[in-house]
């Protein structure tokens, strides 16, 4: 495996994005995990996530398209990633 993706599956590391996205609070994606549930979540799927990374296996989910109004009337397309994707 190599040393960079061993750094950034580090705990450490982890972590200090798991502070980050839990931060900067955000809406859910497309499978419904807020950020409030995300330690819950992290807790009980972490272990088989980095694995699946390590393996090239994990496949990030679909991300939630919304339309944010414009002030000039149009619309701007937002996609909104999963929490656990985001950290």
């Amino acid at each position: 495996m190599s040393e960079m993706l061993e750094k950034i599956l580090s705990n450490e590391n982890i972590k200090t994005a798991y502070k980050r996205v839990y931060a900067n609070k955000g809406a859910g994606g497309v499978d419904g995990v807020t950020v409030q549930e995300l330690e819950e979540y992290m807790r009980e799927n972490w272990n088989r996530i980095k694995e699946q990374i390590r393996t090239r296996t994990y496949k990030p989910q679909p991300v939630k398209r919304v339309e944010i109004p414009k002030p000039n009337g149009g619309v701007r397309k937002l996609g909104i990633p999963t929490v656990i994707d985001r950290v």
